[in-house]
């Protein structure tokens, strides 16, 4: 019997999916897994490839298989997407991020620590201060101004802003 040396992982919220293959390509099981059950799936696979595309939730994902000694590999779903034979679901996804994931060619995106995520999120959150511009109000450069921001969140900016961009705007305004 061969042992799997690549794993598809197509994750979600709850419910993942996992592909596994030979040296060979050839495919050795295609299961769901819940999301409280997939450290305990891995802790029983033998140490091989595992791969994922990178979206949100990855990089968590990428760090934890890491630590159970797996090798972790992530890859833009752009680069995943030509794999993708038939019908797309969960199952399908998996398997064709195994697939990709066997190609010498393939590129592959850096697993980022959790600190490089931090860093991440406050930058995207100082940009979405910078779209306020779209909407007439603009404010200075500076930590120091986001109070500036904030008043004006509450009061007359706030009530000129369409419906759909104000709770962002809140969510960045307590970042």
């Amino acid at each position: 019997m061969s042992e799997v040396t690549t794993i598809g992982l197509d994750i979600a919220k709850n419910v993942f999916h996992a592909h596994g293959a030979d040296a060979g390509g050839r495919a050795l099981f295609s299961r769901k897994i819940s999301r409280t059950k997939l450290l305990e799936f891995f802790a029983r696979q033998p140490q091989c490839l595992v791969a994922l595309e990178a979206c949100g939730g990855a990089h968590h994902w990428a760090r934890e298989l890491t630590l159970l000694g797996h090798e972790v590999k992530l890859m833009p779903p752009a680069y995943v997407k030509p794999f993708v034979k038939r019908n797309k679901n969960d199952a399908v996804d998996a398997e064709a991020i195994c697939e990709a994931a066997q190609r010498t060619n393939m590129r592959f995106v850096a697993i980022k620590s959790e600190e490089q995520q931090a860093s991440a999120l406050v930058f995207r959150t100082r940009d979405l201060r910078g779209h306020l511009p779209e909407y007439g109000w603009v404010a200075p450069k500076g930590p120091s101004h986001i109070a500036v921001l904030s008043g004006l969140l509450d009061g007359e900016m706030g009530s000129s802003l369409p419906d759909a961009a104000t709770p962002m705007l809140h969510d960045a305004r307590s970042a």
